[in-house]
């Protein structure tokens, strides 16, 4: 979609809609027939504001919105007729020419380039579709967990159904179904004749997979349509941006930013508004739009107890997380413009109790309820109205180690799911220990801060950055347990599961990703004391040190036996399952026993995802 206007008013236009970028005034036309400002940005030298893209309730002064509005309308009154006419015309579009937007990570209307290609296309006569794959409810390859436990199961029905409300809202409806792409695709491409389905672009196998499936499965069809799937909105760079080929994408994460900051930096392009009222037509009289699937359809198969299938939120949460396009927003509006937590961003990012001490956008962010570009520019918004500092810098500098975890996943390909990495180190010895294990996964290792941690974890589906490099640094440093195990949990379990920072960030922790320099031990004792010295998150997460004073909060085993029964529950807490730190020697007692130590040569077959968040992206 090219933009069309003078610098000063870009435009960008679809079937009953005109979005307008602009420094003077952003403008949007329903149905051709009224204007009004949308979200107004005015230039810096007039800015009192306060106002933001995502509904803050004050507004400029009249007299600068009416200026504003003026200019658009004069530049763009030959543009708008044109998409009236676009308007008109869809209203008359045929069966024939009905096209699928097939919504998959990206599950909102703001920003999303593929709804505004299918809408074109179509000339407004779209199906909206949204399939819940069994395949992403199964079990994982290595460890066999739920691929996908109950808080995310439930966090990704609550995404679609607020696309479905938003759908709704404009005159559509959202189709869904639980099976497989390419199966219901191809079905409904054939029952109504598309000639078009239009999806965004995935790197990682599983997904590429299913692509080539229903690439092949509609080519068998007497009318094939056309299937494209485009990079889109996925990144906050767009890939054909990047001023190096992908096959030359820096094995340094340093590398790579410098080299789309470095002078002309890279341009960040302009998010696009949500499409007007009309500019999608009803769906077809007697199509059946589909339930959204219970979470025990969803999990019955995978996860047998009945009790497990269901998520109930924490009241010791950071945040009550709710999945959709309109929480996503309202978190933005929130943690910018209401709170101006991003201003402080950096100083607090390390915390582990509370709402603000960063961002929490990484949900939304991985289930495509907002576009990382999108909150890119709200945050240079927030930057030339209020302040522009490290802070704000820092959270941007988060969103770039997001689009490089993805890119660095489409230039290796399948590395970064076997055991050896993407630097293929296999002459790693990594132990396949269940005992050591379990003890990690529930947090039961006598160590505090990952038993809090990994407690949290299984309680409310999300962890703390600070929390997640530490616990990912035990299990492979200290344990010496195979990474894809904790991986694997952290796919089942994470709200913000995302493949490509998951694998990123495990393979850093282990010591078999790209950039050989990140191969760290954390002391998880001594990190305990730096990010929690009074002990205030040992003590949400377990009961056991309630009493335990601060000073042996995280050291609760040097204890004198002679104390230990002054505090209450201390002696439910466990003793260390290891005796030295990056040892890997499990003692549990003397219950964990030896199993066979694994060389990270060997591969599985089809490689998994064990997809988790070990470093970077969780502090959004």
């Amino acid at each position: 979609m090219q933009p069309f206007g003078g610098r000063r008013d870009v435009a960008r236009k679809t079937c009953g809609v005109v979005y307008a970028q602009t420094s003077v005034a952003t403008m949007r036309m329903c149905d051709g027939a009224a204007i009004r400002p949308a979200f107004v940005s005015i230039p810096v030298t007039a800015r009192k504001a306060r106002a933001s893209q995502f509904g803050a309730p004050w507004y400029p002064p009249r007299w600068q919105i009416q200026l504003a509005v003026a200019c658009a309308y004069r530049r763009s009154s030959s543009h708008i007729a044109m998409a009236a006419s676009a308007a008109q015309t869809s209203k008359a579009a045929v069966a024939g020419k009905c096209v699928i937007a097939w919504f998959r990570a990206d599950l909102r209307l703001r920003d999303n380039p593929m709804l505004m290609d299918a809408i074109r296309a179509g000339q407004g006569c779209v199906l909206p579709v949204y399939c819940f794959d069994p395949r992403c409810f199964g079990l994982t390859d290595e460890a066999k967990f739920p691929k996908c436990a109950a808080p995310r199961a439930q966090f990704l029905r609550e995404c679609v159904e607020d696309l479905r409300n938003n759908l709704r809202a404009l005159g559509s409806d959202l189709i869904v179904r639980h099976g497989h792409p390419e199966v219901v695709l191809t079905q409904l491409a054939e029952q109504y004749q598309c000639s078009h389905v239009f999806g965004s672009k995935e790197v990682a196998w599983e997904e590429t997979r299913v692509e080539k499936k229903l690439r092949a499965n509609m080519s068998k069809l007497e009318k094939p349509p056309k299937l494209s799937l485009t990079w889109g909105a996925v990144t906050m760079y767009h890939l054909d941006d990047l001023p190096m080929d992908i096959d030359q994408l820096p094995d340094v994460f340093s590398q790579f930013r410098r080299s789309v900051e470095s002078r002309p930096a890279v341009e960040v392009r302009a998010p696009l508004l949500a499409p007007a009222k009309g500019a999608l037509r009803p769906l077809p009289e007697g199509l059946e739009i589909g339930a959204l699937p219970s979470m025990d359809e969803l999990l019955e198969a995978t996860i047998p107890e009945a009790s497990q299938r269901q998520f109930q939120q924490d009241s010791r949460a950071v945040l009550s997380f709710r999945g959709g396009e309109t929480a996503a927003l309202a978190r933005v509006q929130y943690y910018l413009w209401e709170s101006d937590c991003v201003a402080k961003y950096k100083e607090t990012r390390n915390g582990m109790v509370g709402g603000d001490y960063s961002s929490k956008f990484s949900a939304w962010l991985a289930h495509g309820c907002v576009s990382a570009r999108d909150i890119y520019h709200e945050i240079k918004s927030y930057e030339r109205t209020r302040v522009a500092n490290d802070s704000t810098y820092w959270l941007i500098f988060e969103l770039i180690w997001r689009d490089y975890f993805r890119l660095l996943a489409l230039r290796c390909g399948n590395d970064i799911f076997f055991l050896g990495g993407p630097r293929r180190r296999d002459k790693i010895q990594w132990k396949q220990d269940r005992k050591a294990f379990e003890a990690w996964r529930t947090g039961n290792t006598g160590y505090p801060l990952v038993d809090a941690n990994m407690r949290e974890l299984n309680q409310t589906g999300f962890m703390s950055n600070r929390g997640r490099q530490n616990v990912a640094s035990f299990l492979t440093k200290d344990l010496r347990i195979d990474w894809r195990w904790g991986a694997e949990w952290f796919e089942s379990m994470l709200l913000d599961h995302d493949v490509h920072s998951n694998y990123g960030n495990w393979t850093y922790a282990a010591g078999v990703g790209m950039d050989p320099r990140e191969d760290r031990h954390f002391n998880v004792v001594k990190q305990a004391k730096t990010y929690d010295e009074t002990g205030e998150y040992a003590k949400l997460w377990l009961p056991e040190l309630a009493d335990v004073p601060a000073e042996f909060i995280y050291e609760p085993y040097k204890i004198p036996a002679s104390e230990r029964s002054r505090f209450n529950g201390l002696d439910q807490y466990p003793r260390p399952v290891v005796n030295t730190f990056g040892k890997g020697s499990f003692q549990a007692g003397g219950q964990g026993g030896r199993q066979p130590d694994i060389q990270s040569g060997k591969k599985h077959r089809g490689p998994s995802k064990p997809r988790a968040n070990a470093r970077r992206e969780p502090k959004y």
